[in-house]
C-alpha cells in the first residue's frame, strides 16, 4: 500500500536522475579504460595516422584532443604531435581549440549532468575552487590555469561546480592555456626538425626553449604578484579597521600571549595555531575577509597557508604582526 503522505517523484525527475547516473557511470568506465591504455598513446603512431587523413586530419586531431580532455588523457602528448604535424603556430592553435572545447564540455557535464560524480573525485579541491571563484571570479580561473595547482583535466570538471559564467570560463581558459600550448607545439615542431636534420632545427629549438622558459616563468611571476596582493601592512590594517571595513582579525598566538604584555589588536579573535583545524567551522561562519597575524608573521604565515589550502578566504597576511603594530603605537587590548 502506498503511503498517501509521500508522492512518487515526477517522471521527469526520475529520468533526469537516471540520466545523471548513466553519464557518471559512462564517464567512470571510459576514464578507467583511457587511463589503462594511456601508454599506447604514441606520438609517432598518432602523427602517422592523422597524416593518412590528409586535410581532414586537422578536424580529426581536434576531435581527438577533445576526447582526450574529457577522458583525463595527457594533452601534452597531443600538443607535441600537433606541432610536429601542422607546424608550431597552426598545431598550437588546433591544440588550444581542442583543449578549450574539451574543457567546455567537461565544465557543462559537471554543471548539468554529473555534479555528484565530480564532487566525489574533486574532494577538498572543490571547496578551494568554490571559495576562489566566489572571491575573484574569472581572475581565479586565470590563476589556476597558469599556476598548476590542480590537475588540468579534473580542474575542467571541478570548475563546473562553481557559479562562474561559461563564457568567462572559456575565455580565461583559452588565453591562459596559450603560453604552455604554444611552447609544447614548438617543442614538437623542433623535435621533428631535428629528427629530419633540417637546417632550421636550431632556430626552431631556440623558439621552443624561449617559449617554454616564458611559460614556466609566468606562473612564478603571477604567484609572487598574487601573494603580494594578499599581504597587509599593519598601517593598512589599522586604516581598514578604523574605516570599519568588513574585516575579521585572526590572532594565532597562544592564549597567554594574546592577553599578555604585548596585548592584541582590538576586536581580534584568538585561535592558537594548534587549534586551527579543529575550529574551522567557527572561521567559516565569519563569512568575511580574514587578516591573520601573530607576534611577527611566522606562525601567521603557516596559518595562512593552511587555511588557503582548505579554501578559507579571502585571506590576508599581516606583515610584522603585533610587534610591528606596537612599534607604530597602534591601540591594543589585553
Amino acid at each position: 500500500m502506498i503511503n498517501p503522505t509521500v508522492s512518487p517523484p515526477p517522471a521527469k525527475t526520475r529520468q533526469g536522475t537516471l540520466l545523471r547516473v548513466a553519464i557518471a557511470l559512462i564517464l567512470t568506465i571510459a576514464t578507467v579504460l583511457a587511463y589503462h591504455h594511456r601508454d599506447t598513446l604514441d606520438p609517432i603512431q598518432l602523427t602517422a595516422w592523422v597524416q593518412d587523413w590528409g586535410t581532414a586530419g586537422m578536424a580529426i586531431f581536434v576531435l581527438l584532443y577533445i576526447l582526450a580532455t574529457i577522458l583525463f588523457l595527457p594533452g601534452s602528448v597531443l600538443t607535441l604531435a600537433g606541432g610536429a604535424l601542422f607546424g608550431p603556430w597552426l598545431g598550437g592553435a588546433l591544440s588550444l581549440a581542442g583543449a578549450t572545447i574539451g574543457a567546455g564540455i567537461a565544465f557543462l557535464i559537471a554543471r548539468h549532468l554529473a555534479g555528484e560524480w565530480v564532487m566525489q573525485r574533486a574532494g577538498g579541491m572543490a571547496s578551494r575552487l568554490l571559495a576562489g571563484v566566489e572571491a575573484e571570479g574569472w581572475r581565479f580561473v586565470a590563476f589556476v590555469r597558469l599556476v598548476p595547482i590542480f590537475p588540468f583535466n579534473l580542474l575542467n570538471y571541478a570548475l563546473g561546480l562553481t557559479r562562474i559564467r561559461l563564457d568567462h570560463y572559456l575565455l580565461a581558459s583559452l588565453v591562459c592555456m596559450a603560453p604552455g600550448g604554444l611552447a609544447y607545439a614548438w617543442m614538437g615542431y623542433a623535435g621533428k626538425e631535428m629528427a629530419s636534420g633540417s637546417a632550421g632545427a636550431i632556430h626552431a629549438g631556440m623558439w621552443a626553449i624561449g617559449l617554454l622558459t616564458v611559460a614556466l616563468l609566468i606562473p612564478r611571476w603571477l604567484k609572487q604578484a598574487r601573494e603580494a596582493k594578499r599581504h597587509l601592512t599593519t598601517i593598512r590594517l589599522r586604516e581598514m579597521l578604523e574605516a570599519k571595513e568588513n574585516m575579521a582579525v585572526l590572532d594565532v598566538r597562544d592564549a597567554a600571549d594574546f592577553v599578555g604584555e604585548n596585548g592584541h589588536v582590538p576586536g581580534s579573535v584568538n585561535i592558537p595555531l594548534p587549534e586551527l583545524e579543529s575550529r574551522l567551522d567557527e572561521i567559516r561562519q565569519w563569512n568575511r575577509p580574514v587578516a591573520i597575524l601573530c607576534h611577527t608573521d611566522r606562525r601567521s604565515a603557516t596559518a595562512f597557508r593552511r587555511l588557503d589550502t582548505l579554501g578559507i578566504g579571502p585571506l590576508f597576511l599581516v606583515i610584522g604582526g603585533i610587534k610591528q603594530w606596537r612599534l607604530e603605537n597602534a591601540p591594543v587590548e589585553r
